[in-house]
């Protein structure tokens, strides 16, 4: 009924894969926007080695993407299987309670700690592709590393965890909320 326009119940949380799609899509937004601006302001090149060309960068944001996705789909997937999978086990026992009715009230609704532990995964990702992007450019070892733990200490690697956590945060949240579509005052058919 809700799916007509109706003003019938809520229509529950965003589906996780929706979550996820949305959620990545505003990460890669974020990180290029951050790196790009914080680039502008300070004045400096991202990767300042000279020689090392885009590889490095382009592979760092490639493994942070794929870090983030996986690391946001493991804190949301279960949202949305193990919901329909407990429904028949509440009915089934209205009266149990203790650890299976919290391990379904936390299925239903997945942790915000996920948020850290994907920017966590994201950052070591990013940090990662671009050690491994430097070394496959031709970049001795040293070189690699010293790129790495400049990334690592400045105002970049502050932005792509950043972007991580407010990606990850919003992701999550789109999963926990249980919100309507907005609607116009004229949409109200009790009006006329």
């Amino acid at each position: 009924m809700a799916a007509d326009g109706s003003d019938g119940p809520s229509q529950g949380p965003v589906r996780p894969p929706v979550a996820l799609a949305f959620a990545t899509m505003g990460f890669i937004a974020l990180l290029i926007f951050g790196l790009g601006m914080t680039s502008l302001a300070m004045g400096e090149d991202v990767i300042a080695s000279p020689g090392l060309g885009q590889a490095p960068g382009i592979a760092g944001v490639v493994c942070a993407t794929l870090a983030f996705a996986g690391g946001l789909w493991a804190a949301i997937a279960r949202a949305g299987s193990r919901t329909d999978a407990a429904a028949p086990a509440r009915d089934a026992a209205p009266a149990s309670a203790g650890a299976g009715s919290i391990a379904r009230a936390g299925a239903r609704h997945p942790s915000y700690w996920g948020a850290l532990w994907t920017t966590a995964a994201t950052f070591l990702a990013y940090l990662g592709g671009v050690w491994f992007g430097a070394v496959f450019t031709g970049a001795d070892l040293g070189v690699a590393t010293a790129v790495v733990g400049r990334l690592a200490t400045t105002w970049f690697g502050v932005v792509v965890a950043a972007a991580a956590f407010v990606s990850s945060w919003a992701g999550i949240a789109l999963v926990r909320t249980r919100a309507r579509r907005p609607r116009w005052p004229w949409e109200d058919e009790f009006d006329e």
